[in-house]
């Protein structure tokens, strides 16, 4: 017989703005320590030296992660231009170096290529898996290997600052899998002037912004206690993106049993949507007929 997990049922959202240091595991272990929740997942690891949102998913709400995960994100980063590094951040070892400095009207020239739909190859030290293993544990054992190219959608990429002719601070908007490190590479290869990343900081995640985030030092505060509790999100904002339907009393058995059942709203056939009764997310599924066919069940 399965243990049965300890700790309170909790389903929903805690934002939480991440510090740098700690890894994106180590945060969530720390809401789930904090709240004595039985369950509990992130949408999106950050890098350690990275801050910003971290949004933890408690109880049922990780079961609508995936949608939080393909959501569109905004970062903040500092580049280190005339400098390259074997991670692409200032964690790694420099490997090259330029005493070409570009102008800002040449840099605005450049983020021209890396907007829209792009292929991007991804950092030698991320958490890719090639054969089977980590891109980062190759790389640690100083293995040489390719990794391909994958395509990113990027909304928009912006300079917003320039503190230095060393520093350029952008600002990105792009869809899942993007990796600030490799724009921030590329963008000083095609400048010719090398380039990593100094800073990084994810400032909103879907429909999760920074400035409402916890932070450590208020669940230490604050652990064990009831006192974050206000600060949980609904389940339904990991679903923000999704148009919903209505489920009438009647369809909630068959649905959170896995079976198609009567929804009510206007969507499309085949369309992807979530059924509500009462303002409570009951499933996700497809639309056909007239009934939603789920491919998940929300149980509270």
């Amino acid at each position: 017989m399965a243990r049965k997990r300890k700790g309170r049922d909790l389903h929903g959202w805690l934002v939480v703005d991440k510090p740098a240091g700690i890894t994106s595991t180590s945060v969530v272990n720390k809401v789930r320590w904090a709240l004595d929740a039985k369950k509990a997942g992130h949408a999106g690891t950050l890098d350690p030296e990275a801050t910003g949102v971290l949004a933890v998913a408690l109880g049922e709400a990780t079961k609508t992660v995936p949608w939080i995960t393909d959501a569109l994100k905004a970062y903040t980063f500092t580049v280190r231009l005339g400098q390259k590094t074997n991670t692409d951040d200032a964690e790694g070892e420099v490997t090259a170096e330029s005493a070409e400095r570009p102008s800002d009207d040449d840099i605005k020239a450049a983020l021209g290529q890396f907007v829209g739909d792009i292929m991007q190859i991804p950092p030698a030290f991320s958490a890719v898996k090639i054969d089977g293993e980590r891109a980062y544990k190759r790389a640690r054992d100083g293995e040489e290997f390719e990794i391909a190219a994958r395509p990113l959608w990027v909304e928009e990429l912006l300079l917003i600052d320039r503190p230095d002719e060393d520093h350029v601070t952008l600002e990105m908007t792009c869809g899942k899998g993007g990796y600030v490190r490799s724009i921030a590479r590329d963008l000083g290869e095609a400048l010719g002037c090398h380039g990593h990343v100094r800073e990084l900081r994810r400032i909103w995640s879907g429909p999760f912004d920074a400035k409402d985030g916890v932070t450590l030092e208020q669940l230490d505060e604050h652990a064990k206690t009831n006192a974050l509790d206000h600060l949980i999100l609904p389940l339904e904002a990991g679903l923000d993106d999704l148009p919903r339907v209505h489920c009438p009393e009647s369809s909630i058995t068959k649905l959170r049993n896995g079976n198609p059942a009567m929804v009510m709203g206007d969507v499309e056939y085949g369309e992807e949507c979530w059924a509500d009764h009462g303002g409570q997310a009951i499933a996700v599924g497809v639309f056909k007929s007239g009934e939603l066919h789920p491919t998940r069940v929300f149980v509270r």
